[in-house]
């Protein structure tokens, strides 16, 4: 079992550090005959906020060189229509639940959470906060999710405001930090021919991101991390690993390879049992000194 919060009464354990990304999967029920489930070690929904939110109008995805740009605008019903329709699928899931509360105001978090902890299909609740958030706004949610729940709250981050919101959170009393939500882009529609801003995902922003977990991981030591960006291959999840993550989120390619998902849960089952073992060392040191670190992350921890 893999512990992917912190210590305490209500811990999140996991058989396997692989799981898919809010905002990939929905809530269950479109992938169920395509992937097993239980090779994967747990399953987050789609964002969710506390009222019904709109789609947003034009185009939605826009293909770029080594990814693609999506600009959704979160539609869903609100958070209590959404548990009334989805909760059978939760209620069968053969994985934890961790439901993906979208952070709005410190009123709207706190209701949710408080009825989120009553769910018993539900095992944890992702809190997902804004790109433009303050990190005094950063604190108060995290602040308000967690007084209230019962359930281990983790937090995920905007990919460009990580470094500077990620102490601040866990200083808030966030149970996880998940490094991070797909950066915002803007990119030229080619049918339309305008600007179009949205989220970028795919192996474009791996780099970025594996980067900013290698230094919060060695930052922030007592709340762990989970690695979300551009994870395409079992090599990739693997990164993530190495860099400090406990366990990784995975996106874009299951639009396009659902399969992928189960075979990297699959196949990086097996190399954590090898590396337990200490068979291969020279990919898996947990004791990484100094002089690795800087290679692979740079001298400057705070950049």
């Amino acid at each position: 079992m893999i512990q992917i919060t912190r210590a305490g009464k209500y811990s999140l354990f996991v058989n396997s550090p692989v799981m898919p990304a809010a905002g990939t999967m929905g809530f269950g029920g479109q992938y169920r005959n395509i992937i097993n489930y239980e090779k994967l070690g747990a399953f987050v929904t789609n964002p969710v906020t506390y009222e019904p939110w709109s789609p947003a109008s034009g185009t939605r995805v826009i293909p770029l060189d080594a990814g693609v740009l999506v600009h959704t605008g979160l539609p869903n019903l609100g958070l209590n229509k959404t548990i009334r329709e989805h909760r059978h699928l939760w209620e069968v899931m053969p994985v934890p639940t961790i439901f993906h509360l979208v952070g709005t105001n410190t009123e709207h978090v706190q209701l949710s959470v408080e009825r989120l902890d009553w769910e018993e299909s539900i095992a944890a609740i992702e809190l997902g906060l804004d790109d433009d958030i303050l990190p005094e706004d950063a604190y108060a949610l995290t602040r308000a999710a967690v007084e209230v729940a019962e359930k281990p709250v983790l937090v995920r981050l905007p990919a460009l405001a990580a470094n500077e919101l990620a102490e601040t959170v866990a200083d808030a009393g966030a149970d996880a930090l998940v490094i991070a939500a797909p950066p915002r882009g803007t990119a030229r529609d080619p049918h339309s021919g305008k600007l179009v801003s949205g989220r970028v995902y795919g192996p474009v922003v791996k780099p970025m991101i594996l980067r900013l977990v290698g230094v919060l991981a060695r930052r922030i030591t007592d709340v762990p991390i989970l690695g979300a960006g551009g994870i395409h291959t079992l090599q990739d999840a693997r990164d993530y690993l190495e860099a400090g993550a406990v366990a990784v989120q995975v996106d874009s390619v299951i639009w396009v390879q659902p399969r992928r998902l189960e075979r990297i849960a699959r196949d990086l089952g097996g190399n954590l049992v090898t590396r337990a073992t200490g068979a291969m060392p020279d990919e898996w040191n947990p004791d990484m000194g100094d002089t690795e670190f800087r290679a692979l992350f740079g001298d400057d921890e705070d950049t």
